[in-house]
């Protein structure tokens, strides 16, 4: 697992090459951002319970075929097993965040997931419109711009999503 600073740097060093302008640049960036970022991974951390439960929430509504007696989220055992793997990888999500590197959660939390889920007999395109709901809710709390580090999120934003998109993508 790198952050996007040991990522670079390891890969120079693989090259034998030195940091070019163009990846120091990227790398100020990202120090630039560092404040809005933490407010980002705050934001998403303080609300995660009910980023989770919404998303369940409206996902069985969607799907309520998943919560009826044979579906893959009856029972309390089942239902609790679902949302703890909403909330599993919403926290990898904001790791991923965080670092500005999605090799932890592809690492730790997206490799093999999909291999398990079909296992389980668990519908993966039901786990990726759950993560695709997630990603909805934690994406409007990002954006909410009130008590957060002034200046322009949109490059946060749309790295945000694509860590929830690769969830998504992983386990469909």
């Amino acid at each position: 697992m790198f952050d996007a600073f040991a990522r670079v740097v390891s890969q120079a060093d693989t090259r034998g090459d030195y940091l070019s302008t163009e990846q120091l640049d990227g790398l100020m960036a990202m120090v630039q951002d560092g404040n809005k970022r933490m407010d980002i991974v705050n934001r998403i951390t303080s609300n995660a319970s009910s980023i989770v439960a919404d998303a369940a929430r409206e996902l069985f509504a969607e799907q309520p075929q998943l919560i009826a007696p044979g579906g893959n989220a009856y029972t309390n055992r089942r239902m609790a097993a679902c949302l703890r793997d909403m909330e599993i990888i919403l926290r990898y999500v904001t790791y991923a965040m965080f670092a500005g590197d999605a090799s932890v959660l592809e690492d730790r939390c997206l490799n093999g997931l999909r291999e398990t889920y079909l296992a389980l007999g668990t519908p993966g395109q039901s786990v990726a419109v759950g993560v695709g709901k997630m990603k909805d809710t934690a994406v409007a709390i990002a954006n909410d711009s009130n008590g957060v580090t002034s200046g322009d999120c949109s490059s946060l934003i749309s790295e945000l999503s694509t860590y929830f998109d690769r969830a998504a993508s992983s386990v469909a």
